[in-house]
């Protein structure tokens, strides 16, 4: 009989709260015990890997995509064959625009275990990759009623109590009343209780009148929005989840997920790491500086006013000149006192002059007759020639101003020229650089040995090779100059722009050689690579770098060999959030 007495309040109170809950779903709100779902922004996936290729099979509405690329530098494998054994027999996969593959694969729509095999040609390699593509259950499946129910239940009663204390605590005239009936049917029960019956139906109807009587006392107010809710808490369904889309995210454990597509657009490569001894390299500041034996000044020798040249006009910086081109002229200036010395000394040459052309003409005649023998008309003709010249190059002073030449060939570097601008000598006016014959000079703090392997970087990444040239024995500012010429392209360099010397050193160690572009700054300020442990998964790992040339550095600790490392798109990786 107690068994039955139990079973019964079980119902009643299971019953009770159940009702219990449209009474208390007022004014908008539901407090329905339903779990929010579990969001999933990563599509079911597959991945194989071998010593040359790397796949990844994601199978999304019916249709099997794959990505195809080279394992050690994750560039994609286009123009490949993939053939896929399937449960339809052997299927061949076609290429998209987008570098992919895809395959009409409906099967694939069954939630399971699928394992396919891939047979890649690319070109000369061919290599057999087995896959296996896990279909998880749909997420927006119906949930069972009955468990849904009972959780719902079990939270209508525990509002329903905390209701009844607060209701109690001010004194609800209506909770009250309906506590004092309940109070005098539970004497009821005792009674009856005690008399052995009808225990279980009387201890079914107190109860149920009882908790009837406190539902009604709460349900007040916006009674017609009681359905709604009541039928969300019964029918046990769980929304649908959003559909898996790939997206690049930070994962909780601190590793970054990049989809292959997404990999494509930050055009992401990666290298194997090996173990080597290189140079210790140290890092100089210098400068660029013109090629002494393919440059030169041009200045004037004497004061004077600046003049175009008979072009018309002053050369612009970067025109190309060649050797022994005018570039401009200078007039020198010419003192009251001295025009007044040179119209004396014209003066006199113009009677000299005149002295000399009569006693040539009479040397001349006499001449004829024998009476003036021939080497007296030779000496007269020459001393007139002589006094002729002098008179000339008199005129000549007064009038031609200095021209300035290039002295080799190349373009303006430099140019101070204004047109009646007066030049001091030993003035520059013009700088001629050939850009093709460029030389680096550094500042060392100590003595460099011949460095044949140093390497500029340019402030854009660019490097340059140096070549060494020497070194002087006299200190500039504590440190001693070490010239390089630069080999190679010189293009878009400047006479005068800062660079970064990387010179080598006799001093060996060993260690991990990358790309400077592999290693980025993290938030906390220290050097991290990262690595590509799976197909679609990079972990950050924290580097001590040492300087190695301009375009690597030695990675001394944090990653050991046979690693693969990003080495382009490190840094759009380290953005992903």
């Amino acid at each position: 009989m107690s068994t039955r007495l139990a079973a019964a309040l079980g119902a009643v109170a299971l019953l009770a709260a159940v009702l219990a809950g449209p009474a208390r779903a007022h004014e908008g709100h539901d407090h329905g015990a339903a779990q929010p779902p579990v969001s999933k922004t990563i599509a079911p996936r597959g991945e194989a890997f071998s010593d040359a290729f790397e796949l990844v099979a994601i199978p999304r509405d019916g249709t099997l995509t794959l990505f195809l690329d080279r394992f050690r530098t994750n560039e994609p494998v286009t123009g490949a064959t993939i053939e896929v054994e399937t449960p339809e027999g052997p299927r061949t996969a076609s290429a998209t625009p987008g570098g992919g593959y895809t395959l009409p694969t409906p099967w694939l729509s069954r939630p399971g275990r699928h394992d396919l095999v891939a047979t890649v040609t690319a070109g000369d390699a061919v290599d057999v990759l087995p896959v296996t593509v896990t279909v998880p259950a749909d997420a927006g499946a119906a949930i069972p009623a009955e468990p849904a129910a009972a959780r719902a239940a079990l939270a209508r009663v525990s509002e329903v109590a905390r209701g009844v204390r607060q209701r109690l605590g001010a004194g609800d005239p209506i909770l009250v009343g309906a506590v004092a009936v309940a109070f005098l049917l539970g004497v009821l029960v005792t009674a009856l209780a005690r008399g052995r019956r009808g225990v279980p139906t009387a201890a079914l109807i107190a109860v149920g009148i009882t908790l009837v009587l406190g539902t009604a006392a709460f349900a007040h107010g916006d009674d017609d929005r009681e359905a709604p809710v009541r039928g969300a808490a019964l029918t046990g369904t769980r929304p649908a989840a959003p559909s898996a889309s790939d997206l690049a995210q930070r994962l909780p454990d601190g590793s970054v997920f990049v989809p292959k597509p997404t990999q494509r657009l930050l055009a992401l490569r990666t290298t194997m790491t090996e173990q080597g001894s290189f140079h210790r390299s140290v890092e100089l500041p210098g400068r660029i500086i013109p090629d002494p034996n393919a440059s030169g000044v041009v200045q004037s020798s004497v004061g004077g006013r600046l003049s175009p040249p008979p072009s018309g006009l002053f050369p612009r910086l970067g025109t190309r000149v060649r050797k022994g081109e005018v570039l401009a002229t200078v007039t020198p200036p010419i003192q009251a006192v001295d025009v007044s010395d040179m119209r004396q000394t014209q003066g006199d040459l113009d009677q000299q002059i005149s002295i000399v052309e009569r006693r040539v003409d009479r040397y001349r005649r006499l001449a004829l007759t024998g009476a003036v023998a021939q080497t007296q008309l030779d000496d007269a003709l020459a001393e007139l020639k002589g006094l002729q010249d002098r008179r000339t190059a008199l005129d000549r002073i007064r009038r031609e101003p200095e021209p300035l030449v290039a002295p080799v060939d190349g373009v303006v570097a430099q140019a101070a020229a204004v047109a009646g601008q007066m030049a001091t000598p030993g003035q520059m006016v013009f700088q001629v650089v050939d850009p093709g014959r460029l030389w680096v000079e550094a500042l060392s703090f100590d003595a460099l040995a011949a460095a044949q392997d140093a390497t500029a970087r340019l402030a854009d990444g660019r490097t340059l090779k140096l070549a060494y040239q020497g070194s002087g024995l006299a200190d500039r500012n504590q440190a001693i100059p070490v010239q390089f010429a630069v080999q190679g392209d010189a293009s878009g360099l400047r006479v005068g722009q800062f660079v970064t010397v990387l010179a080598g050193t006799d001093t060996e160690q060993a260690g991990l050689a990358l790309p400077r572009a592999a290693v980025v700054r993290a938030g906390n300020g220290q050097d991290v690579v990262y690595e590509h442990t799976t197909a679609e998964r990079f972990e950050a790992r924290p580097v001590r770098v040492e300087p190695l040339d301009g375009g690597r550095v030695l990675v001394a600790e944090g990653v050991g060999p046979g690693t693969r490392v990003v080495t382009q798109g490190a840094e759009l990786l380290d953005q992903v959030r």
